[in-house]
């Protein structure tokens, strides 16, 4: 990997504050927990430069008084926790893409892929979950499997790969598969859904799909 995983690559205006209200985590943290014990998530010393990775966000409910984007989303380098209490979660409030500006507000900083988040909850109100996993199976058999993926010459947690992202939300039939892969980003696979289940079951089903290729 020619990038250290996990450094925050956008502008970011972080504000101390509370932790985000547990019972709203519940649902995404037991997914979260179960790509860690998979490995979707985590940290190994031999991978990536011994950073951790992988993370997950979900939608702030609608009615918060909150922008209708905004997200909860795992802090950054936490992927190598086992186990996260609300303490390791933060609150997105707003992502402005063209300014390459993310603010955020909780106990921790928010995740360096946090602006990726971003433009995908901003393709689709219906859209409640976003998982970003790391399988080098997945990765390699992405064009075996149809999985759209963005250029190999974008960078993660950029402005460039969260445009990339929206571009193939217009050009490919992502929204209906709902996972894609970042060409540039090493291992980097993204799923998402209405909820922590359907982008769960979709990242756990394309690793058996990919698996059954190896």
């Amino acid at each position: 990997m020619n990038e250290a995983e996990g450094v925050i690559r956008f502008q970011l205006e972080f504000r101390h504050g509370a932790a985000p209200e547990w019972g709203r985590l519940r649902d995404l943290n037991a997914w979260r927990k179960i790509l860690y014990m998979t490995g979707l998530i985590g940290q190994r010393p031999d991978l990536y430069e011994g950073y951790a990775y992988g993370n997950a966000s979900i939608r702030v409910a609608a009615g918060s008084g909150q922008n209708q984007d905004s997200f909860i989303i795992c802090g950054t380098q936490t992927g190598g926790i086992p186990d996260l209490t609300a303490e390791h979660y933060t609150t997105v409030l707003s992502c402005r893409t063209n300014e390459n500006k993310v603010l955020a507000q909780g106990p921790v900083k928010p995740s360096s892929e946090a602006m990726t988040h971003g433009m995908i909850y901003q393709q689709d109100a219906g859209i409640g979950c976003v998982l970003h996993a790391h399988s080098s199976s997945i990765w390699r058999h992405a064009a075996g499997l149809g999985i759209p993926a963005t250029d190999a010459g974008v960078p993660y947690g950029t402005p460039q790969m969260a445009n990339a992202v929206k571009a193939l939300f217009q050009d490919t039939d992502v929204a209906e598969q709902r996972i894609l892969v970042m060409g540039g980003h090493q291992d980097g696979v993204v799923s998402f859904g209405a909820d922590p289940c359907v982008a769960g079951t979709v990242m756990i089903a394309t690793l058996a799909r990919a698996l059954s290729r190896d």
